[in-house]
């Protein structure tokens, strides 16, 4: 696990004038904030939400395995978190054999949960503004570029003094405000992680892809799993003597539901926005980013897709690598589509063209911030070209065929060290990047990238290797792809591990077709890398100026800082919306929906029988709503992006009342711009989720630890 230093968001957000936007950070909540969560409906005292001398809400919230959050919802470390957050965890463990996937999976006991190898979750236990502390030790400095790197000392100092050596402490400075503010966050790291819980994948993932991002929904996407520490109640590596965690704070469970124009609250770790993105920062990531993402994950999923429907173990060992590819490409295609619909670009534009007025009234300002645009406009306009060729060469040589990372982690094995040092390493750190690899397959993939590579860049861009390709196979990617992958050792590990385990073979490893391949995609990139750097830092002065200009400009605002995988507190309502003219979404969906979408055999839209009798015999109880049905999955208007899966989504007495999962198709622009008549969170309702652990797991074990009100 990686410590991140000083986190420097890259991009600038957009300005929205509703007071509901907004990621807010909860040692930050001004008056204004309280009062509008009071008007929408906030009960609890302000002290048991956030409380950093005791135990309040924040400290039942989690980071979970550095991409999603979880909610702390027993005491005994009993974790909620979404079915697409576990999902990789629940892939490691399946086989044909023991599909937890396809199937599902119930610990009847504490033995049989299953400790996640390389997982962890992260309790938060302060934050700090260090502002001053940072920014006062730049005095003199006007470069940028050893602006930044006098920071990145400054930040990684403070972060070394309070970080422990066992990494159980983690402490990060990041930067908020487009590096005009800075904070402190110290957490607790757990590694001792255990699945306790899944639905199966009809259940978690119900509605695929076709679903993803789209309202209404009905998928159950939750799974649990449970954080254990040592007998002090701290955290620890993974022993079988390790006891269930303690927390400082329990989340109540809510069986109570809710109402339209309830309030609504959530609590997690989003990962970016851009609000303050410049109109010609959007027109990059619209047109050099998403534009190239697009069509190389689109061809390369359906290759994924075609081999996992023909074999259930190629299903097992792709499940996770297409749901991560597929979620990051749909939201592309909506945020290029919001984008354009709701004009985005042109009010950019107009808020630009205030602040040029605004600073064209006084000449301080002008001399302070008048650089702040131009800047901005230079830097995206020079590396737009430089920017489209690097994400296609990402996403086809980097990112998009699998040999390129395993040839990578091959370079860096030492075939110097003992024998026994050797075979350690490669068993250690080689071999398991192979547990879900599939040879055959990634050729397919391989020459499919080559060839939409040499599509899109110019010939003079392109990777030297076109060149062998040209001359020895008359520029056919599909004979150089069959060649690399059958004189390489580098796909299959048992000649990999007679070449590298013996020192002799270290000059015939620089001639293996795989190695020779990652090194011209490797010089390519670095170029690239460099040609956009010439302009990074001019970016990022002038995204510090106009950030720091707006401030100015609208001294009455409270604004919200982008999200950088701090903790974030957002509060709105429960409501549907108008997607488009003549159309109105309730905001909720029930049981009802799963036997309309119902499709037997579909891979996305089938579900096993059992669920079906379960569900039709609306045997509901506690779980159900006043029409004899359940609910399964409800909208808010509340802020949230990538990172925020898993987040609990509370009412105003602070009680779980769902896990948000998903943002809506209709507003996927909202890391550029909130849209509040349109942005919406889905979220699972919690009462499907203590039903499929009743009903469908019949596990009374976990039932009796929940606190439920």
């Amino acid at each position: 696990m990686k410590k991140i230093s000083c986190l420097i968001p890259g991009l600038l957000l957009t300005i929205s004038l509703f007071a509901d936007e907004g990621l807010w950070m909860l040692n930050n909540l001004k008056q204004n904030n309280w009062t509008r969560m009071r008007e929408l409906g906030l009960t609890m005292p302000d002290r048991q939400l956030y409380n950093p001398e005791g135990g309040s809400l924040k400290d039942a919230v989690v980071h979970f395995d550095g991409g999603c959050t979880g909610i702390t919802v027993s005491d005994l470390g009993l974790i909620f978190t979404n079915h697409h957050c576990g999902y990789s965890a629940i892939q490691s463990q399946s086989t044909v054999e023991h599909d937890y996937l396809k199937d599902g999976f119930v610990a009847r006991t504490q033995r049989e949960e299953i400790p996640i190898p390389d997982m962890y979750v992260r309790y938060l236990i302060k934050t700090e503004d260090v502002t001053f502390k940072v920014l006062s030790q730049l005095e003199g400095i006007k470069d940028e570029t050893e602006r930044l790197k006098q920071i990145g000392k400054i930040c990684s100092a403070i972060e070394d003094s309070l970080s422990d050596k066992s990494k159980f402490i983690e402490a990060e400075v990041s930067s908020y405000f487009a590096n005009n503010s800075y904070l402190l966050n110290v957490y607790e790291v757990f590694s001792d992680i255990r699945l306790v819980f899944a639905p199966p994948s009809s259940v978690g993932k119900f509605g695929g892809d076709t679903d993803n991002w789209m309202w209404p929904r009905h998928t159950g996407d939750f799974s649990i799993f449970r954080v254990y520490a040592n007998a002090e109640n701290k955290a620890a590596e993974h022993r079988d003597s390790n006891v269930p965690y303690k927390p400082k704070y329990v989340a109540p469970v809510s069986l109570k539901g809710y109402e339209a124009n309830d309030y609504c609250m959530t609590i997690g770790y989003p990962g970016r926005t851009s609000r303050y993105l410049s109109s010609w920062g959007i027109k990059q990531r619209v047109n050099s980013n998403n534009v190239p993402r697009i069509e190389v994950r689109g061809i390369k999923q359906d290759i994924w897709k075609e081999a996992m429907l023909a074999s259930d173990e190629v299903r097992i060992k792709y499940s996770s690598k297409y749901a991560g590819s597929s979620n990051y490409w749909k939201n592309s295609i909506g945020m290029n589509r919001g984008v354009e619909r709701l004009h985005v670009i042109e009010r950019k534009q107009a808020l630009e063209q205030q602040f040029i007025d605004w600073i064209n009234q006084d000449p301080e300002r002008k001399d302070f911030y008048g650089e702040a645009l131009e800047l901005i406009k230079t830097g995206y306009e020079s590396t737009d070209e430089i920017q489209k060729n690097m994400v296609y060469l990402v996403e086809t040589l980097l990112t998009g065929t699998e040999l390129t990372y395993l040839a990578s982690l091959v370079m860096t094995f030492d075939m110097t060290k003992s024998k026994e040092e050797m075979n350690q390493e490669f068993n250690e750190v080689i071999l398991p990047a192979y547990k879900d690899y599939d040879p055959a397959l990634d050729r397919n993939v391989f020459a499919a990238m080559l060839k939409i590579l040499k599509k899109r860049l110019p010939e003079n861009k392109l990777p030297s290797i076109y060149k062998e390709i040209d001359k020895k196979y008359k520029g056919d990617c599909d004979k150089y792809a069959a060649h690399v992958f059958e004189k390489s050792v580098i796909p299959y590990t048992e000649k990999l591990k007679q070449m590298i385990l013996n020192p002799k073979n270290v000059k015939k490893m620089d001639k293996d077709p795989a190695y020779v391949f990652v090194k011209s995609v490797r010089d390519v990139l670095t170029t690239c890398r460099a040609e956009v750097a010439t302009y990074r830092y001019d970016i990022l002065k002038g995204e510090r100026l106009f950030f720091a200009g707006l401030q100015q400009m609208m001294p009455g605002r409270d604004f919200a800082s982008d999200a950088n995988s701090t903790m974030r507190l957002s509060y709105g309502s429960i409501g549907g919306y108008v997607p488009y003219n003549g159309a109105w979404y309730d905001y909720y969906t029930t049981t009802a929906g799963v036997f309309e979408k119902y499709r037997k055999d579909d891979p996305e839209f089938d579900v096993q029988q059992e669920i079906l009798d379960l569900l039709g015999n609306k045997d509901f109880g506690v779980y159900g709503n006043r029409n004899n049905d359940m609910n399964l999955c409800f909208l808010s208007n509340n802020d949230i992006t990538g990172g925020n899966s898993g987040s609990p989504m509370f009412n105003g007495n602070g009680e779980v009342i769902g896990l948000a999962f998903d943002g809506n198709w209709e507003a996927m622009s909202g890391d550029i711009v909130f849209e509040p008549e349109l942005q919406r969170t889905i979220g699972v309702d919690i009462r499907y989720v203590m039903y499929m652990i009743d009903k469908w797991g019949k596990c009374g074990r976990l039932l009796e630890e929940i606190k439920t009100k």
